[in-house]
């Protein structure tokens, strides 16, 4: 087979191609897309710098962020695993983080640090891969989308990749996701708008010229081949290099840590001069069904060991960051693709549950605590999960919305949904979120109630959504969801179709939300 038959045959269009460029996997586009186009600047002017961090395996978000406010019942659910109350690192007085995390709570303790409450979204899946799809691509638990919340923020910048692409005005890979061939995060509408390395070994193979060798066989030769080519017409390769090679001092990162290597790297490519947006990077081992804990010490084990790593991985990148002069650009965010069950099991570990604390972290952030800190129902059973508070395309429509400035129109494009701001990000980026204040915002009555009750709530004005959710956290019904007039509403909650027990009432506006117990029973 001639070589440029085996190209057009071997590699169709958007086909990743394994380890090019030492171990890198590149898109690669046919040449039959067309007359490649020079393009004006992108959308939007921004040098701003969004860093994801992917905890893999559904952390246990209660044993990260303790809930110190209702500790009695957090150690009635986790007799076998809770973290005592004197080691907890104390946050708001109401929360505190584990024990392992002192580099995160030094960045708190600096204002560098949010720890976003109860995370999640309606009618979660326990299933990782779904789960994680849902997170990636931003869509509701009932649909399934193919794009990434991420590459449609991308296509949006960049609507015509990858014609034209790399060209003057973006010479540079628009994310990069190390550690992991690309996601689902950054698919776009019609084509990947990512790059991925997929070890950090292969990185350093990139930069100092190092080539995986190819076995000396026909299919060898082939590879090799495709490899050069690939070397010669893809750009992105020289900038990487580029980029690296300017940043020759950083600070010292932990050792025998694979998410501080994976930073590091994000670190130095800022600081080459990248003009790429979105950074991905991802820590795994978080499926912790036993053996969370050590039973004679519960600050120890697996998960403290995890937990000590992202926190100690993340507080190196921050003073990276501030050593290199690059606070004012950055910030991230953690997420896992859900959280644990209240109640742990009898193999002193977790189970698959829903909602889970997000962080995110950078000089610009708001540093604080966002939300009201779970509460533990009385006697928590084996399916108690906690109710979701926030959802987490909350958190992404803020950070496009208020640091990568996305107007209000597209950023509904790209949600796909109208979702609310939270205070996540202060005023140096491009607009703030509106935070308002209240003690008793929703309340029903009676309670308990056997077919219905009324449920009263106060709104600052603006868009006001009513849930209700079983404790499993689904959300049964959406009893109102609409731009509202400052002022106190009632509406009514008929539960008729609904079996006897215990239900929550939530209240969302703009960032402010709380959550009612309600109590259902037999008449």
């Amino acid at each position: 087979m001639k070589r440029r038959q085996f190209l057009r045959n071997a590699i169709p269009t958007g086909v990743m191609l394994p380890s090019l460029f030492g171990g890198f996997s590149f898109k690669a586009f046919s040449a039959d897309s067309g007359i490649m186009q020079s393009l004006a600047l992108p959308v939007t002017e921004t040098d701003h710098v969004f860093v994801i961090v992917q905890l893999n395996g559904g952390n246990d978000g209660l044993n990260m962020v303790i809930p110190v406010e209702n500790f009695s019942g957090y150690v009635a659910a986790r007799s076998n695993i809770y973290i005592p109350e004197a080691k907890v690192l104390a946050l708001n007085g109401k929360a505190g983080l584990h024990p392992s995390m002192t580099g995160l709570h030094s960045l708190y303790k600096d204002g560098k640090l949010n720890v976003v409450h109860s995370v999640g979204y309606p009618q979660p899946s326990f299933s990782h891969f779904r789960a994680t799809d849902i997170w990636m691509s931003a869509s509701d638990s009932a649909s399934v989308v193919n794009s990434g919340w991420a590459g449609r923020y991308l296509n949006y910048e960049y609507p015509n990749f990858p014609s034209g692409y790399p060209n003057s005005s973006a010479p540079d890979p628009l994310a990069i996701q190390i550690g992991s061939v690309t996601s689902l995060t950054v698919q776009g509408p019609a084509v990947s708008m990512g790059l991925s390395i997929s070890s950090t070994t292969n990185f350093y193979n990139l930069v100092n010229g190092v080539k995986d060798p190819a076995p000396d066989t026909p299919a060898g030769k082939e590879l090799s081949f495709v490899r050069t080519i690939s070397q010669q017409t893809q750009q992105y390769a020289s900038v990487i290099k580029s980029a690296a090679a300017k940043t020759t001092t950083q600070v010292t990162y932990p050792t025998n840590n694979s998410l501080g290597d994976q930073l590091k790297i994000v670190a130095k490519l800022i600081n080459g001069g990248l003009k790429t947006r979105i950074y991905l990077v991802n820590y795994g081992g978080f499926d912790t069904h036993s053996n969370q804990v050590n039973a004679t010490d519960t600050t120890t084990g697996s998960h403290a060991n995890l937990l000590k790593n992202v926190s100690d991985a993340i507080k190196a990148f921050q003073d990276d960051l501030k050593f290199l002069g690059m606070e004012d650009r950055v910030v991230g965010m953690t997420y896992s693709e859900f959280g644990r069950r209240i109640k742990s099991n009898g193999s002193t570990g977790t189970d698959h549950g829903s909602a889970a604390p997000c962080f995110l972290f950078g000089k610009h952030v708001m540093g604080g605590v966002t939300g009201n800190t779970p509460t533990m129902p009385t006697n928590a059973t084996v399916n108690d999960n906690l109710p979701f508070q926030y959802d987490f395309r909350s958190i992404y429509s803020t950070i496009l919305s208020n640091w990568l400035c996305v107007n209000e129109v597209d950023l509904q494009q790209i949600m796909l949904k109208n979702f609310q701001m939270l205070p996540l990000v202060n005023a140096a980026s491009c607009k703030k979120a509106v935070n308002i204040s209240g003690d008793q915002l929703i309340s029903n009555y009676p309670n308990p109630f056997t077919s219905s009750t009324v449920i009263t709530f106060k709104t600052a004005g603006g868009h006001t959504l009513i849930q209700i959710m079983d404790t499993m956290g689904r959300v049964l019904a959406n009893l109102t969801d609409k731009e509202y007039a400052a002022g106190t509403y009632t509406v009514l909650f008929d539960s008729k179709s609904l079996p006897n027990g215990v239900y929550y009432a939530r209240l969302q506006n703009m960032a402010t939300q709380q959550v009612r117990t309600m109590l259902k029973v037999r008449g």
